[in-house]
């Protein structure tokens, strides 16, 4: 994914048990040469092109030339479409915005496998 994470649509392949989590967390690493006052990321996930969660993260300042990690816990709605009916019809848009400027945008299909 790495040369390709902000040209393009990609695919995650993800086991459909997840799912069934009451509880899923993640972790985001980046990396930055430049100092960031403000980094916050937009994130809205869509099923058949309609938005239907939508997740502000703020990470604040960011200093030049380091490595960070971000991590977080999200909670499942207490009902879930079936893996089948979700799978290749979720998407992830990720806006990254140091301030107001938008930095990059990721667009993630999911797949349920």
């Amino acid at each position: 994914w790495k040369e390709r994470f902000f040209l393009e649509e990609l695919e995650a392949h993800v086991p459909k048990s997840i799912l069934a989590c009451k509880e899923v967390s993640r972790e985001v690493n980046f990396s930055s040469m430049e100092k960031m006052d403000d980094f916050k990321l937009l994130q809205k996930v869509y099923f058949q092109g309609m938005c239907l969660e939508e997740w502000f993260f703020k990470f604040g300042f960011v200093m030049p030339a380091s490595t960070n990690q971000w991590q977080s816990t999200i909670e499942a709605a207490a009902e879930m479409l079936p893996a089948e009916q979700l799978s290749g019809n979720v998407t992830i848009e990720t806006n990254f915005f140091d301030g107001q400027r938008l930095l990059a945008k990721s667009l993630v299909r999911v797949y349920y496998d």
